[in-house]
């Protein structure tokens, strides 16, 4: 398009020109690595946001993950303080949500969190002559792109839900990294982080944290950054305590995470009108997925609990089927598979798996074996 663009300009008939390209051989560029110039990667907040990539939030309803979102949106539109006390550069931010009014729910929780709003720009309609329509993020990426291209110091972009960027079958491998590529082309050509919103899968506890969302697994392989949310169910059903961690990181740590919980907060410019905020709690250790693991070990005797409960299970009778196995391996494989400790505890004691004690001091160590009774007799044993 640019060629034949090119052409119009200097008044060379369009038609001629297409007819030209046509018997134009392709030809491959290839860039030797030694020209390539290194860069350091331009973090929004270290280890979590970077300028230029594709990042994704997910977790299940009610987490909170467009409120996070916004969280972030009202940092950069600010140069706020992120959890971990560093600072955000100030910058613009463009939004756009397929879920969410902007009047009586995204302006309401930006405004409670202290974002600029003169840095904040909600994406509408997109006009075409006398014909307008809502944006559609699958179709649409390039004349927002070029709206873009008229605003400096854009920072952040925000789609929400990400699977309205995919045309075809959210679950086919290939459609998802199509529909994304030009949103991660638009994060790197304007050097702002991209982050789309999406939900876990259903029946996904206990798998690893970036394999639980939702369609594809396109999208965690499209993303730089993947970052999850839940609740901590470990705190007690009247808690209202969530867990956010990162799941995958391809440009930097993956290791740990923030306590948050969601709470409300009255406008004061707005009397009777109130709006989600997040309230940052202290940083935490471990993996996403040792993370996850901890905060959903313990529910109200609900479906995800007893899930959780039978995978261990299923999991204890298959490590041990062939005989005892020391305690230090059974956890170190259970902790691979999200399997959280107190959950193991738990399918260890509906088992009856017996401990035992094999040699003394430091050679010593501990086993657990399953029960006579749990061994399936074996129809070639005579």
């Amino acid at each position: 398009m640019e060629i034949i663009d090119a052409a119009k300009s200097v008044g060379v008939e369009p038609q001629k020109t297409e007819k030209m390209l046509e018997t134009v051989k392709p030809f491959l560029e290839l860039i030797s690595m030694a020209d390539v110039r290194i860069t350091p990667l331009d973090w929004l907040w270290h280890g979590w946001i970077a300028s230029g990539k594709l990042h994704i939030i997910g977790g299940a309803p009610g987490t909170g993950k467009t409120t996070i979102a916004m969280s972030v949106a009202a940092t950069i539109s600010r140069g706020g303080q992120w959890p971990d006390r560093t600072y955000a550069p100030v910058g613009k931010v463009i939004i756009w949500s397929g879920e969410d009014d902007p009047g009586d729910t995204l302006a309401p929780r930006l405004l409670a969190m202290g974002a600029d709003m003169e840095n904040v720009q909600f994406i509408s309609r997109v006009f075409t002559g006398v014909m307008k329509s809502a944006f559609d993020p699958a179709r649409d990426v390039d004349i927002l792109g070029e709206r873009i291209s008229t605003i400096p110091n854009i920072r952040l972009i925000v789609i929400d839900p990400i699977v309205s960027a995919i045309i075809g079958d959210s679950h086919r491998n290939g459609e998802v990294r199509r529909g994304l590529q030009p949103l991660a082309d638009l994060a790197s050509e304007f050097n702002a982080a991209l982050i789309g919103i999406t939900h876990f899968a259903k029946g996904t506890q206990g798998r690893e944290a970036g394999e639980r969302i939702i369609g594809s697994i396109g999208f965690t392989a499209a993303a730089r950054i993947v970052m999850v949310a839940a609740k901590d169910k470990s705190a007690g059903a009247e808690s209202d305590r969530r867990v956010f961690a990162r799941a995958k990181n391809n440009v930097g740590l993956e290791n740990g995470g923030f306590i948050y919980t969601v709470e409300q907060r009255m406008l004061a410019e707005y009397p009777g009108i109130a709006a989600s905020y997040v309230n940052w709690g202290e940083a935490i250790d471990g993996s996403a997925c040792e993370i996850l693991a901890r905060a959903e070990a313990i529910a109200d005797n609900g479906e995800e609990s007893q899930s959780a409960l039978m995978e261990a299970m299923d999991f204890l009778r298959d490590i041990l089927a062939a005989g005892a196995v020391e305690v230090k391996e059974v956890k170190r494989m259970a902790g691979n598979i999200c399997i959280a400790d107190i959950t193991l505890r738990r399918a260890k004691a509906a088992l009856s798996i017996m401990t035992r004690r094999e040699g003394f001091g430091k050679t010593g160590k501990f086993t657990w074996e399953l029960p006579i009774e749990n061994f399936k007799a074996d129809e070639n044993f005579v």
